[in-house]
């Protein structure tokens, strides 16, 4: 099951994959075979690929900072640390090598100081150094804050004097009697009240609400807050004195959810300010004056609520002329996978619109353009995740792509622009490459687009578009310019030269309803046309996200494909990137159409692809894809064995032991004793006569979206049904396998299990 837009877990999407498979051509056409000296993949060649991570741009537009982080198998650790590359091209440089590691590196507003996060003093604080920008060397780092609960995240003030960062705070430490305490008196309530905590031979807790505990740790007494500090002494106050709720609420892998005015007297940010947390996901947009018109702290200024959405609205950003703040919205109360939708608020009329009300597809992150007229933002469709750029009147948009439409696209994100708005900064992955930092040239790209209807609009002179609901078999481009996309880092490609990475292959299909659906498919390394291969059937989670050309490291598809695999992957009814209506088809419907779906998506592939074993088939999920493997289990025999990671197996005790209530109460559409009809015609364990397929179950015990109890449940089941099963668990993970260690031992277990069913 999903959490807030869980992109680091759904593989988001646009335009179709690479070369379209045909049914002229299923068996090896136009397959490259691989160059001589590459070999496949290991687990220990993905452990040593540094991870891309915090880009930020310099005001001058010449530099590209960014985070790298290393992972050492050995120690069973990873350490990020900050680095450097030219916009205009370059190699890549180290800036920092602290064994304590640093991150989220920011430029002041004038360049010439880098902030950045690092517990360098045993614990996470906000640190300066001075930046040449004409070497692009740093300078001896002195530490700025010095707050007991330490510091997350770094905004700079667009003057440079102040650093906005977040921290979690006991909220009775920071009001008094409805006033704000002094700063020095609240570090000192927090650090008494932590080291209670600490020395407490007590560990009981008491709770009063539901949302006790949240992903993978119990929620406590503790709530985010933001502050304010000086950048001359570290001195800082907090911004939400008392508030009982997280600001900003929590999320996975969000951009952030504050922002600063272009004069640096107000702040946006999201604040989740409901009695109910573990029922709404409504999230609203509060403005907050920091400055009066003279400068002066603003210290009895109350934040003011300016979204109007029932729903979740998201990602604040105010346009640089300052008379804009766009933002993500939904609409829908209650369900976290409504459509995200791009709207700008007039600050002057204090009205809201949206900026194109027939986009349907999700707006994932929101950039605006240096002359306030237009906004960048990246959408999922059909497998891959491309830029689009919108005027702030809206209604048309483009997408910028590749110089010619016949490369993957992949997955961008982290947009940035150059102050001149001549290039956008972005990270870029696909299935066979981790992220790199790509560069756009604006002013010569490539406008390519499928699955859209051209028209002309009078506002611009580019090319405009809106998306048709049917995929296309060609591209639309115009104009061409080989400089218009360039990498700017290459750090993992000394690694990935010397692999056997297959492409990734598109395919559609019919499924029930008549609808097409997408599925993706990877041939082994060293691929033979003549031979036959066994298939790993991946089932993704959510349900509410999507494979696509993006790369993973809990689920990587070239891995699980090295070791002699034809990995199968199908998007079905739920999927993201395919319009709202297709991502509503899985509500209260979880075993029903999806299923059809993912069986005539492996159907179709066995019938095209003759190079596939269909009796050596073995289906793989996690989290929803874990319940949809549970599903199989008892609805069908044509698989091998099944793995079944952190998946729901009864629906009714699943309700009882998860936190986000709003999730099963919109998917189910009520609670157990209100429909609990709809709970019991798709619960797994239900089927469990009919269960007969070997399968492996993963779970952990840090997994508070789907508790320990469910794979516990399942395997039990499978013993006393005497069905050929395992149990791997972690009593140190959550919802995903995440330390270096752990991962090693699922990668092998997952494959062990594999090829003891597939290979006999």
């Amino acid at each position: 099951m999903r959490g807030p837009l869980w992109i680091a877990a759904a593989l988001l999407a646009s335009l179709a994959i690479g070369a379209q498979t045909s049914a002229s051509a299923p068996n090896g056409a136009g397959q490259e075979p691989p160059s001589a000296g590459k070999r496949p993949m290991t687990f220990e060649d993905m452990m040593k690929m540094r991870r891309l991570m915090d880009i930020a741009v310099s005001p001058d537009g010449k530099w590209v900072l960014f985070s790298a982080t290393d992972v050492d198998l050995e120690k069973n650790t990873k350490t990020s640390h900050l680095w450097i590359v030219p916009v205009a091209g370059g190699e890549e440089t180290p800036l920092t090598a602290s064994s304590a590691g640093e991150s989220r590196g920011r430029f002041s507003p004038d360049g010439k100081q880098i902030a950045f996060l690092t517990a360098r003093d045993g614990n996470q604080q906000i640190w300066l150094a001075s930046f040449d920008t004409a070497t692009g060397t740093m300078g001896e780092p002195r530490q700025l804050t010095h707050i007991s609960t330490e510091a997350d995240n770094v905004t700079w003030s667009p003057d440079g004097k102040h650093i906005l960062f977040t921290s979690s705070v006991y909220p009775e430490c920071s009001a008094t009697g409805g006033a704000a305490v002094p700063a020095a008196d609240e570090n000192a309530c927090n650090k008494l009240k932590d080291d209670e905590q600490k020395q407490s031979k007590v560990k009981a807790k008491i709770f009063t609400a539901l949302l006790y505990r949240h992903w993978n740790a119990f929620t406590d007494d503790k709530r985010s807050h933001l502050f304010l500090a000086s950048t001359e002494d570290g001195s800082f106050r907090d911004l939400n004195p008392g508030d009982t709720h997280d600001v900003p609420p929590f999320s996975l892998g969000e951009p952030d959810g504050w922002d600063f005015s272009p004069d640096g007297k107000e702040i946006a940010f999201e604040e989740k300010k409901v009695d109910d947390p573990a029922l709404s996901t409504n999230v609203d947009i509060f403005t907050l004056r920091l400055f009066d018109d003279l400068g002066n702290p603003n210290t009895q200024a109350q934040p003011v609520k300016i979204s109007t959405s029932p729903g979740g609205d998201f990602t604040p950003r105010y346009s640089p002329d300052g008379k804009w703040i766009a933002w993500r919205m939904q609409k829908r109360p209650g369900y976290e996978s409504d459509r995200f939708r791009l709207v700008v608020y007039d600050r002057g009329t204090k009205t809201m619109r949206e900026v194109l009300p027939n986009f349907d597809r999700w707006v994932d992150e929101e950039a605006w353009g240096p002359n306030s007229r237009f906004i960048y933002f990246t959408a999922g469709d059909k497998g891959e995740e491309p830029v689009f750029k919108t005027s702030v009147f809206g209604r048309e948009y483009v997408s910028l792509v590749h110089e010619s439409c016949n490369p993957s696209v992949g997955e961008y994100s982290d947009l940035h622009l150059t102050t001149d708005g001549s290039i956008l900064v972005a990270s870029r992955m696909t299935v066979s490459e981790p992220g790199e930092i790509h560069r756009i040239n604006l002013g010569s790209t490539t406008t390519c687009v499928t699955n859209v209807d051209p028209v002309v609009s009078a506002q611009h002179s580019a090319p405009v578009h809106r998306p048709s609901t049917q995929p296309t078999e060609q591209a639309v481009w115009e104009g061409s310019d080989e400089h218009a996309f360039a990498p700017l880092t290459h750090l993992n490609g000394a690694i990935l030269a010397r692999l056997d990475l297959p492409k990734m292959e598109s395919f559609w299909f019919p499924s029930i309803d008549g609808v097409k659906v997408q599925g993706f498919i990877i041939r082994p390394p060293d691929f033979d046309a003549s031979k036959k291969y066994p298939v790993k059937f991946l089932i993704h989670g959510g349900p509410q996200g999507a494979w696509g050309d993006s790369w993973s490291y809990r689920w990587n598809a070239e891995l699980l494909a090295a070791n002699g695999y034809v990995v199968v992957m199908i998007n079905p009814g739920g999927s993201t990137g395919y319009g709202q209506a297709f991502v509503d088809r899985v509500n209260g419907d979880w075993g029903g159409k999806p299923y059809i779906d993912l069986m005539r998506g492996l159907d179709y592939a066995e019938q095209h692809f003759s190079f596939i074993d269909k009796t050596r088939e073995c289906a793989l999920g996690a989290s929803y894809g874990g319940y949809m493997a549970n599903w199989v289990l008892g609805h069908t025999d044509r698989f091998k064995c099944i793995v079944s990671h952190d998946g729901m197996f009864n629906s009714e005790s699943a309700y009882g032991t998860t936190e986000e209530l709003w999730f099963n109460e919109w998917e189910f559409k009520g609670t157990p004793w209100t429909n609990r009809a709809l709970y019991r015609e798709w619960s797994p364990m239900l089927a469990e006569t009919h269960f007969k397929t070997p399968t492996l179950v993963v779970h952990s015990q840090l997994d508070y979206r789907l508790d320990v109890s469910e794979g516990y449940q399942l395997f039990d089941t499978l013993q006393r049904m005497k069905v050929p099963s395992k149990m791997l668990y972690f009593p140190d993970e959550g919802h995903w396998v995440l330390k270096p260690q752990n991962s090693q031992l699922w990668y092998k277990t997952v494959n062990d299990w594999v090829d003891q069913w597939t290979r006999k």
